[in-house]
């Protein structure tokens, strides 16, 4: 796999797709509103990525971004398989992946100054803990990180942080979080458990992470994304994962779509059954009137983005 996401002009979201898969999306794109790739790093970097534009019967442009706006450059491309092979290079970030090719610098105006946020230390430190709890849940990415920076301290009488504060900030406290998980080694606690989640979907058990906003609204959408074949699911909403990610266990919501007990606790030991599997302990007493509970619970989900 390549350690990449790729976005589409249709808003298809890609993660870590083959080399041969990366080879389909771009001898694919031609069509109107089908245009154009944005490949982005995983962990995703501030202003790293490289993107292709192609319209059927035109060559291919293809462009590159090392960070800042004068480390921008492009060039055009004949063929899907050149293209697919520049872009593999640079996913795979060989050596040499732009070689042989005359990369012209594009230009583009410079970033306007960003002001110091001006807040009180009390805000500043109330919006930070946020963003790093929101980090630390793992489930956002830049866009997301900024627009919540923007908005959590909004007020009915003041906007104190602008679109533009809220980026750089969003920015710092991302790559602080990125560099604190180039150290993790091996596979964390929430990569066992979407391993014990694949394996739930592949056995019929309609199985979400960060689901909702809470339970309530979890079981009223569970239904609209399992599969008509599906004969249970399993979620925990965006609050568990916030508890979870403050170093506290993840509590897990399931049920039958056969509302009985027999199914419905059925579910609930398929589930106990498939963490158990890949490392992970639950707290459960085996009623269906209690959620189950995983824990302990070591929460250092890697960022994506």
């Amino acid at each position: 796999m390549l350690e990449i996401t790729v976005r589409t002009e249709g808003g298809d979201r890609l993660v870590r797709p083959t080399a041969e898969e990366l080879a389909a999306l771009v001898a694919r794109i031609g069509a109107d509103e089908d245009n154009f790739l944005v490949l982005q790093r995983v962990p995703d970097l501030p202003d790293v990525f490289a993107q292709v534009w192609h319209r059927t019967g035109d060559v291919y442009a293809v462009e590159h971004r090392d960070g800042t706006v004068d480390r921008h450059f492009g060039t055009l491309f004949d063929t899907p398989e050149a293209v697919t092979a520049a872009l593999t290079g640079w996913a795979r970030q060989e050596t040499g992946w732009d070689a042989g090719r005359a990369w012209e610098r594009l230009e583009f105006a410079p970033s306007p100054e960003v002001p110091p946020l001006d807040l009180s230390e009390p805000d500043r430190a109330v919006l930070e803990d946020r963003l790093r709890l929101e980090l630390a849940a793992g489930y956002t990415d830049l866009d997301r990180l900024a627009e919540l920076a923007e908005d959590h301290l909004i007020t009915a009488e003041r906007r104190p942080v602008s679109p533009g504060q809220a980026k750089a900030l969003a920015r710092r406290l991302w790559l602080e979080r990125v560099g604190q998980q180039s150290a993790w080694q091996g596979e964390t606690d929430p990569e066992r458990l979407t391993r014990a989640f694949a394996a739930l979907e592949r056995g019929g058990i309609t199985a979400r992470e960060n689901f909702a906003c809470c339970g309530s609204c979890g079981h009223a959408e569970i239904g609209g994304v399992a599969p008509a074949e599906a004969r249970g699911f399993v979620y925990f909403h965006a609050q568990s994962t916030e508890h979870a990610a403050a170093g506290h266990g993840l509590t897990l919501h399931y049920g039958a779509f056969e509302d009985s007990d027999t199914t419905t606790l059925g579910v609930g030991h398929e589930v106990v059954a498939a963490l158990d599997a890949v490392g992970l302990r639950t707290d459960w007493d085996g009623t269906r009137d209690r959620a189950l509970t995983v824990t302990p619970l070591d929460w250092r989900r890697r960022l994506v983005g």
